[in-house]
């Protein structure tokens, strides 16, 4: 499953070289509470279709009605960018089904010229990280490789994003758990790998969509090539498989870097690593040992929607409460069981 703003992107790309008339809706500033981040996009079509969203659904359904045939309009005009605000007064909050408070402004890029979103494409299917910068009293937009992600600015005259290759999720020891966390994942938008070098754990593998190699595990953390959009997660709970992969990730800027185990075990992966192979408990800070939010979780699918939501707080910059965290919650309640 691709991520939503790369399915925006090809969608608006596709429906324009069929002749089709589309406007890419962006949202560009919110005040308050607000249903979609800054950088939401979605593609509409002339005939009312639309690929993604800026709100719960309620302002989808005014764009249409405004903007398209779908209702009797007269469709998408060819004029620049324009901007449009929704959730001014309490009386367009509650119609537009907005939270109290809440108010955003979208940009309009009514018939958005092919050539560029099929440059931009093509560099985000190469891997690239790209930021695209449109003048709004112009409708140009430019297109610029970097190598760190950028928060979305909008000034008011100029709206600039930085889009990049979809995230990628490396799992390594194939199980039960692997296979719920790839379909969380993929539901989640990212593209899964899973690597385990047993045949046995392999052939019975059932999750669709995944990539599976058999191959020694610090190999292929090396040949993955993990970047800031990429998660590593031992699963194995061999230290043979673990150990040298989980060395080869820290080497990497990958946003999360993990491995499955008890407090015991991860205490005793660290004190391995340090001893054995040189590192430090300040080269070890990224690891994440044991993984996952403190939810009670005891079976594999609910262990798997705790490590889930811990990887997306960490792609999403979300500083968790110590409450959350499964070492000391459980050391909280060891110290209540001796009360």
């Amino acid at each position: 499953m691709e991520s939503i703003d790369l399915l925006v992107l090809r969608t608006a790309r596709d429906w324009l070289r069929a002749g089709e008339r589309v406007v890419l809706v962006t949202v560009a500033r919110t005040w308050g509470s607000s249903p979609r981040p800054v950088g939401s996009m979605m593609a509409l079509r002339n005939d009312g279709r639309v690929v993604g969203s800026v709100s719960g659904g309620c302002i989808e359904d005014d764009l249409i009605q405004r903007y398209t045939t779908a209702n009797g309009a007269a469709g998408l005009p060819q004029q620049l960018p324009e901007r449009v605000r929704y959730g001014v007064s309490a009386d367009e909050a509650h119609r537009f089904g907005l939270p109290c408070g809440g108010t955003l402004e979208l940009v309009m890029e009514f018939m958005p010229a092919v050539e560029p979103l099929e440059d931009l494409l093509a560099r985000l299917e190469a891997g690239q990280l790209v930021r695209r910068q449109l003048d709004l009293g112009t409708g140009q937009v430019s297109l610029e490789n970097t190598a760190t992600p950028e928060q979305f600015s909008f000034d008011g005259q100029s709206m600039s994003s930085t889009l990049g290759p979809g995230y990628r999720m490396l799992l390594i020891g194939a199980g039960a758990l692997a296979e719920y966390l790839a379909v969380m994942a993929q539901f989640n938008g990212f593209q899964v790998t899973l690597c385990d070098p047993r045949p046995q754990h392999l052939e019975g593998w059932s999750v669709p969509g995944v990539e599976r190699i058999r191959a020694m595990p610090d190999d292929v953390v090396r040949a993955f090539a993990a970047d800031v959009r990429s998660c590593i997660i031992a699963l194995t709970h061999d230290p043979r498989l673990d150990d040298l992969a989980l060395l080869e990730a820290l080497q990497r800027p990958a946003f999360y870097i993990g491995a499955i185990g008890s407090r015991r075990n991860s205490q005793e992966r660290r004190r391995r690593l340090i001893e054995h192979f040189g590192e430090t408990e300040q080269s070890l800070r990224r690891l994440r040992g044991p993984i996952g939010l403190y939810i009670g979780s005891k079976t594999p699918p609910e262990i798997a929607v705790s490590v889930m939501a811990e990887v997306l707080a960490a792609k999403n910059a979300v500083a968790l409460p110590d409450e959350l965290s499964i070492s000391q919650a459980k050391a909280r309640d060891d110290v209540q069981r001796c009360a």
